[in-house]
Formats: structure tokens, sequence, C-alpha cells
């Protein structure tokens, strides 16, 4: 009977050290992010099989500045629900403040800077509404957000009578953002990091942020700490307020008008899709930047993916809400809650 060898002690202690680093990288990375890349390396591998276009840097980009929108608004959503809450209407403030933004842009005669800044007080002016609404109205946060989505929707119709306003791309501010590069890279992609980096910072970095995930935690525990819920959940749509009128803002210079409804009809589902599948729990008190990132990028790069192989776009829409579904499932599995109907 032959006898196997036992490895030798040097191989042994290899072998430890190499599990030991491969279990750090997991953990620094994260299990959620980590199942994020290998979806993300296995959509671009496919569809970068079926085109040889699909992976040049010039898709890359074009997929990039297509995920702008979607990335700022998945990035402050990813603070709304670490707080405890949703903010549905986001894509309604978006296509409000673009349409504000072209109007104002108009009326002052052709003054960017007029037309940027009444979208950032329209979009800050929006949050606050929701804010009061929730704090104040004693109003479940999607029930309020649902109602508001309308309204926004209504008010961005009825200024702009349903049809597009404005035209910006005369203006170099507007040509800019839209459509400007700097270091050979588009500026919405640098708008898109900026903002992720400040989020970034506030949420991991600050005082505020470590409030914020105490108040998505356990509201009840922040309380009794002294932290007044009511002024961080309105500041904080505000904020919400702020990063949509930005979307609305490059909404406008991509399109080169305001839009009331076109380009921003379901950003606040995509929103909220990238947000749960980065991590985020919706009960609040978790969640990051990291994961939101990866999430707008496989969201993007499978949207992408199936318009250059000339999928009916309605699939996307599927794909949307198949991925949010399995974000909530694997959420509620690793909650070890009850599940609803069924016995224990």
């Amino acid at each position: 009977m032959t006898q196997t060898s036992a490895p030798p002690e040097g191989a042994r202690r290899a072998d430890v050290r190499q599990g030991t680093r491969l279990r750090q990288a997991v953990g620094t990375i994260g299990g959620q992010n980590l199942s994020l890349v290998i979806a993300l390396v296995a959509v671009l591998a496919l569809f970068g099989s079926l085109n040889s276009d699909y992976l040049g840097w010039s898709n890359i980009q074009v997929m990039a500045q297509s995920a702008t929108v979607v990335g700022l608004l998945a990035l402050v959503q990813t603070v709304v629900i670490v707080c405890g809450a949703l903010d549905i209407s986001t894509g309604s403030q978006a296509g409000l403040t673009s349409v504000v933004s072209a109007m104002a842009f108009t009326s002052a005669g052709g003054n960017a800077m007029a037309g940027i800044g009444a979208a950032l007080a329209v979009g800050v002016a929006c949050g606050v509404v929701n804010g009061l609404i929730i704090v104040y109205g004693r109003v479940n946060p999607v029930i309020a957000t649902l109602a508001t989505l309308a309204a926004f929707k209504g008010v961005a119709q009825l200024i702009s009578d349903g049809s597009a306003q404005g035209y910006v791309l005369g203006d170099d501010i507007f040509i800019f953002i839209g459509r400007g590069k700097i270091a050979g890279v588009p500026v919405l992609m640098w708008i898109l990091l900026a903002v992720a980096i400040a989020v970034h910072i506030l949420l991991k970095y600050t005082d505020v942020g470590r409030n914020i995930y105490a108040i998505g935690g356990n509201d009840t525990a922040a309380r009794l700490a002294g932290i007044d819920i009511n002024k961080y959940l309105i500041s904080v749509y505000a904020l919400a307020g702020l990063v949509a009128a930005v979307a609305g803002i490059i909404l406008t210079a991509r399109t080169g008008s305001g839009q009331p409804t076109s380009g921003s009809e379901g950003l606040e589902l995509k929103a909220i899709t990238a947000a749960a599948l980065g991590g985020c729990a919706l009960k609040g008190g978790r969640g990051g930047v990291g994961g939101t990132l990866l999430a707008v990028a496989l969201l993007g790069a499978l949207d992408n993916g199936l318009t250059v192989q000339g999928v009916n776009s309605f699939w996307q829409n599927v794909a949307q809400g198949t991925l949010l579904v399995c974000a909530v499932v694997i959420q509620q599995r690793r909650s070890g809650e009850r599940p609803v109907g069924l016995p224990t």
C-alpha cells in the first residue's frame, strides 16, 4: 500500500499565507461587491465576444456617459436609503430641473449660470418639500415621494406645455458639460467621480455620515443619543434634490433642451435598483458608494450590450426589474427574517 507523504512545512505555511491574503482581499472588497465584479466581468466578456466594438474605448465612453445620470441619482439614493428612507421622486425632479434650467437660460438671454443656478435652487426646494411632508406630515417616505413624483412631473409638464424647452447647445458652458473632455475623459465622468468622492467622504469620514448610518440602523437609539432625526431627514432629501438637479442639468446639456419627461422617465427605478444591488439595505443602516458604482456599471454595461445587439429595449426594463427582485430576495435571506406568508 502506497503511503502519501505530507507536504513540507514550508509549502503548508505558503498555502496558509496565500489563503489569508485571499480572505483579506475578499474582506476588503466585500462579498457583495465581489459578486458584482464577477457579474460585471461576465457581462463585459459576453457582449465583448458577440461584438468586437463593444469593449472599444469609444463605446466604453458611451456607456459611461449614458450611466452618468443614473449614477448620480443612485449615489444620492444610497444616502437616502442608508438613512432608512426612500426617494421615488428623483426622476421627476431631474425632469423638472431640466426644464427649469433651459427656460431660465432662455429668459436670462442665454446666461448659462442663470439656468444652472435656477435648476439647483428648484432641486433643493423639491428635496426640502419631500422632507417636510415626511417629517411634519408624518407620511411614509414611499407614499410621500410617490405623490411628489406625480406632482413634480405634472409641474414640469405644465410649465413646458409638455414639450422640450429652449436650446442650449449654442452656449459654451452647456456644450462643455454635455460634450467636453478633460484629459481625454468626458466631463460627465468627472462630475460623477466628484460626486461619488464627496458622498463617500460624507458617509465614511464625517460625524454627519455616522449619524446617518445610526438613524438608518436604529432610529430610536439615534434619537435617545441626541441626534435630531427630523433635521437630518430634511437635509438628506435636500441633498437628493440638489444632486437630482445636477442630473437634470446634464440631461439638458446632453439633449440640448429642457426635457419634462423624455430622458428622466424611469430613472428612479434604475437608481433604486443600483443602490439595492450595490448592497444598500432597504431598511437602512447599510450601504456604500463602492457597491453602488459597481451596480451602476453593471446596469450600464447590460443596457448598452442589449442595445448593441439590437435587442428590444423593453427587455431592459425586464432585466432591471429582475435584478431588483433578486437584490431584495438576497437581502431578505441574509437578514434571517421570517418570509411573509410562510411558516417559520
